[in-house]
């Protein structure tokens, strides 16, 4: 059911406030290296922690291997789980238990 735009700012905003939760949950191999989550990308064939991380603080994400980043944790369950921005805002905002859409 299409309840209108999502309201990304404040759905990632709500997440940074989980981030430790999520990021355990979407990269469950990784580990917080200062103010990082450090990971294996599971879209490719890692082999190793190092290329892919999270910053903690801002949900800010990067795979400098590939050149794969984005700002916040909706554009993180986006690439992740190869969806869209709107629906990824909406899963993660159901996942954290935030209204997803503009009010």
């Amino acid at each position: 059911m299409n309840q209108g735009h999502v309201d990304f700012p404040r759905v990632a905003a709500a997440a940074v406030c989980h981030v430790d939760t999520i990021v355990r949950r979407w990269l469950p191999d990784g580990k917080t290296e200062g103010p990082e989550w450090v990971a294996r990308n599971p879209r490719r064939s890692d082999k190793r922690r190092g290329s892919f991380k999270v910053n903690l603080r801002t949900g800010k994400w990067g795979d400098f291997a590939t050149g794969h980043y984005g700002g916040d944790l909706v554009s993180l369950a986006a690439y992740l789980f190869d969806l869209d921005q709107r629906n990824a805002g909406i899963r993660v905002a159901e996942m954290i238990g935030v209204f997803p859409y503009e009010h």
